[in-house]
């Protein structure tokens, strides 16, 4: 997958977004910014940028994507891939439902997801350098550069809903403790259930991430 190079935007996913609705670019694309002024998190709220993290976007086909994945839980599909990549650099990272990436206690990043037609845009953020604030980060001897030919890499081999969530699934225990918000509530995971399309089962009802 191409990647294409910025020095700053104001948001990586907004930028492909606007590119790939005014058939500027065309999927599969990757944008990556050495900075973001006006990051986008979950819920549309911000995300804290700084000079020397990972602001990654990039766009694919939803045909490309494997049959069984529901597009409601893609957010969960690509955070866990994301995970796995850095895991093998840093082996206390770990994935909270359904799209925030830890470091132990602290968030270092996360994963959103839209659909523009037919194609899939998927936002990421990691902070991995030390900014000297309570912000968790990777602190890794890999480049934002490195990771990103390394994550898309992983990206395009396209495995199926199946092997990523039969991995989660031991992974998800972790989340347990923590809330989750759903229509603007939050709701504790202490018992939820983790079904097979990455969905959570809560007080008889099933949820996607909607992220």
């Amino acid at each position: 997958m191409e990647i294409l190079y910025f020095n700053s935007l104001d948001s990586t996913q907004i930028y492909l977004k606007d590119k790939i609705k005014s058939l500027q670019l065309q999927e599969p694309i990757a944008i990556l910014a050495k900075e973001q002024l006006s990051g986008l998190g979950s819920r549309d709220n911000s995300w804290n940028s700084r000079s020397g993290d990972l602001f990654l976007s990039f766009a694919v086909a939803l045909k490309s994507l494997p049959k069984d994945l529901h597009l409601s839980s893609s957010s969960i599909y690509f955070s866990f891939l994301m995970k796995k990549v850095l895991f093998k650099y840093n082996t206390n990272i770990w994935l909270k439902w359904p799209n925030d990436l830890y470091i132990e206690e602290k968030k270092v990043g996360g994963v959103i997801t839209s659909v523009v037609d037919n194609i899939l845009i998927c936002g990421i953020g990691v902070n991995i350098i030390n900014h000297n604030d309570d912000l968790g980060f990777l602190d890794i001897d890999l480049t934002p550069q490195d990771i990103s030919k390394l994550y898309l890499e992983e990206v395009e081999k396209f495995p199926t809903r199946k092997q990523i969530f039969s991995d989660y699934k031991i992974e998800f225990e972790k989340s347990r403790k923590y809330y989750t918000n759903i229509n603007g509530s939050y709701i504790s995971l202490e018992r939820s259930i983790l079904q097979e399309d990455g969905s959570l089962l809560l007080d008889g009802k099933k949820v996607y991430s909607l992220r």
